[in-house]
């Protein structure tokens, strides 16, 4: 698990936002947000949140693969080689 050392609370947040982006430009590493001793948001850099919302959306397309085939949803890659091959042959 993710170990997290920049905590700080919204108070500290609102008073230091400039440094605290500062640091985490050259650092990169997250801080955690706390509202009344509860954490309550993460500031981190845009890059970093973007690769997690790639990664995450391709978790959930391996998720769902694996889901349709224990349903019994997939077809094997020479049945769908062979259907590609009849599509592309009767548009011709």
């Amino acid at each position: 698990m993710l170990k997290l050392t920049n905590i700080k609370p919204i108070s500290y947040f609102k008073a230091n936002a400039a440094e605290m982006l500062q640091v985490l430009r050259e650092t990169g590493e997250p801080y955690v947000i706390t509202q009344n001793g509860e954490a309550a948001a993460v500031l981190m850099d845009v890059k970093d949140y973007e690769q997690i919302l790639e990664k995450l959306a391709l978790m959930q397309i391996v998720a769902m693969s694996d889901k349709q085939i224990r349903e019994g949803k997939s077809v094997a890659l020479s049945a769908a080689s062979e259907q590609l091959r009849n599509r592309l042959a009767s548009k011709k």
